[in-house]
């Protein structure tokens, strides 16, 4: 493929993924949906229910008019469904409903008040500001070539915005889960992308093409292995802690598949044609 298309392509999904946060921001005032952590209210854990989600939403919609979300747990210490409130809205009257749906359950409330969410949500920023800081210093160290280091931090900079905008399409909270999920995908996205830029820059007997087909068959080994594991812990958790984090980590490494292997590509091609061009 061309070189200039492998970079064009990826760019026109980023700016895609880009109108996708702003339009967000313009309908909800936040870039992305902020979970009960971050934005504060009240946790109502029922031990040893074993209801659908969905019908006990509904069920408390029709008998209190709030909107609440809820989600099953399971664990070492037993199971049940947990219903998160909105700070705003009347916890006393969901907890009554809820009373009045499991009269031998005694409903167990945890507050979170907006302070310590808006505590939660600048620290979460800072962390994941700071950990890419970090990241691209390490990067430039290392090549010491502003045109592929500028590309590394990029891509992993397009993965973390498409995974946000993905989180957006499909109604999952920004937490302190999914902030770590974040994270974490700072280092998956780094990883892919330094083994491609140093096999193409310190090739010596291999051609570009022999490069770049060597590196992908490493890489995508290497990718698919991570999303295996990934699909395994979405498909049978039953937290919705762990869907979220294996879903944004499955967004950012399906994104990264093409910012590395068709973006990177594309510039290093190119910044490889120039150089040798040169030389």
């Amino acid at each position: 493929m061309d070189p200039k298309k492998m970079i064009i392509y990826p760019l026109i999904v980023f700016g895609i993924a880009i109108i996708i946060i702003i339009a967000n921001y313009v309908m909800t005032g936040s870039f992305v949906k902020e979970g009960i952590e971050l934005r504060g209210g009240s946790v109502i854990t029922l031990q040893g229910v074993n209801v659908s989600p969905d019908e006990i939403a509904k069920s408390i919609k029709e008998k209190t008019g709030i909107d609440v979300t809820v989600e099953k747990f399971s664990g070492v210490g037993g199971s049940g469904v947990r219903v998160y409130v909105s700070a705003g809205d009347d916890v006393n009257l969901v907890r009554e409903a809820l009373k009045e749906m499991f009269p031998d359950v005694e409903p167990q409330t945890v507050v979170i008040g907006p302070t310590f969410g808006e505590i939660v949500r600048e620290q979460g920023i800072k962390a994941i500001v700071y950990a890419f800081i970090g990241m691209a210093i390490v990067v430039f160290l290392f090549f010491r070539v502003p045109v592929p280091s500028m590309t590394v931090v990029f891509s992993a900079f397009s993965d973390m915005i498409i995974a946000i905008a993905l989180m957006n399409i499909f109604g999952i909270e920004l937490s302190q889960a999914t902030i770590a999920a974040l994270l974490m995908l700072i280092g998956y996205s780094v990883d892919s992308n330094i083994l491609l830029t140093t096999r193409l820059l310190r090739r010596k007997e291999f051609t570009v093409e022999e490069a770049y087909y060597s590196s992908l068959k490493t890489g995508f080994t290497m990718s698919t292995t991570t999303l295996g594991a990934l699909a395994s812990l979405w498909i049978f958790s039953t937290a919705q802690v762990i869907d979220d984090i294996a879903s944004v980590l499955i967004f950012g490494l399906l994104a990264d598949f093409m910012n590395t292997w068709i973006l990177n590509a594309g510039v290093l091609r190119l910044y490889i044609a120039k150089r040798e061009g040169k030389e």
